[in-house]
């Protein structure tokens, strides 16, 4: 396995759709296992493979505490929401930033396993917002998009700033806990 790099915003290639999955096959495999072992380590509980720079549709997420409950979503399709809720996200392309963004409580979703079996889920809570913010990433956009243009610029700027002080070796803390970085 190996770790990938994460793009981060405002980089041009996160804008970009995902093409379908049509191949499923063992470099298919070895792309999730990179995901999974890439997110894991970020620390995140979900991963495009657009965030990757692999612009095909897929996503892998994991929301439990003990990480041992590996997801994958090929293809997804969303068929059904209910319920809003507003929740504070955080993104790994989007690093030490964190918003309040609106989404749906439940989602019912349709897509293909890693052996290329169709099937449908039922997700609530923190799953389903992870799974639209994820599929949000395959569609080329990310959660500061709902956000008002200045908040977008304030963000640019302070993801600036954490670039030019990684650069320099002085540490980049986060405020919030890393557990709910999506």
């Amino acid at each position: 396995m190996a770790r990938l790099n994460i793009l981060e915003f405002p980089d041009p290639r996160l804008r970009m759709r995902a093409a379908p999955v049509h191949s499923f096959d063992a470099g298919l495999r070895q792309l999730i296992a990179d995901m999974f072992e890439t997110m894991y380590a970020a620390p995140g509980i979900g991963l495009a493979a657009t965030q990757v720079d692999v612009h095909r549709a897929l996503l892998v997420m994991d929301t439990s505490s003990d990480k041992k409950q590996p997801q994958v979503y090929i293809n997804p399709e969303i068929l059904d929401r209910d319920g809003v809720a507003i929740n504070e996200e955080g993104c790994l392309s989007v690093p030490n930033v964190f918003d309040e963004v609106e989404r749906a409580t439940r989602v019912r979703v349709r897509a293909h396993s890693p052996e290329g079996a169709v099937f449908e889920r039922e997700l609530e809570g923190l799953e389903a917002v992870c799974l639209q913010h994820e599929m949000d990433h395959l569609s080329g956009k990310l959660f500061v998009d709902y956000l008002s243009s200045l908040k977008r610029h304030r963000i640019r700027r302070q993801l600036e700033k954490q670039r030019r002080e990684r650069a320099s070796g002085t540490p980049v803390a986060s405020t919030r806990a890393a557990a709910r970085v999506i």
